[in-house]
């Protein structure tokens, strides 16, 4: 008897836990206003605060922030960062001579 009395508690909880979820992801409905007012607060505090944990924690995370930084101003390697196109007669790093290697 008692196995069922488990059983209906671990089912009870599971069905609350299904239709909190659904209650969470139900769209609602927002003014213009309220759009426009959220959409310029930008990141709020608690946010900014995790992503500089984050960035304490995890130094490659801040590379990685550069990165999108310099993707998003239009840089996708350093050799673009000057602005200038390449001289005439220049050539990638990767240089093969003659079709020889280095064996």
């Amino acid at each position: 008897m008692s196995d069922l009395i488990g059983i209906a508690v671990i089912v009870f909880i599971v069905l609350c836990g299904l239709f909190g979820l659904s209650r969470l992801s139900k769209p609602y409905d927002a003014s213009v206003e309220e759009f426009e007012k959220r959409a310029q607060e930008g990141p709020s505090l608690m946010s900014a605060g995790l992503s500089g944990l984050q960035k304490f924690l995890d130094p490659a995370e801040q590379k990685a922030a550069e990165v999108q930084e310099d993707l998003r101003q239009g840089r996708y390697d350093k050799k673009q960062e000057s602005g200038d196109p390449p001289e005439a007669g220049e050539t990638n790093d990767d240089k093969v001579t003659n079709g020889e290697s280095d064996a």
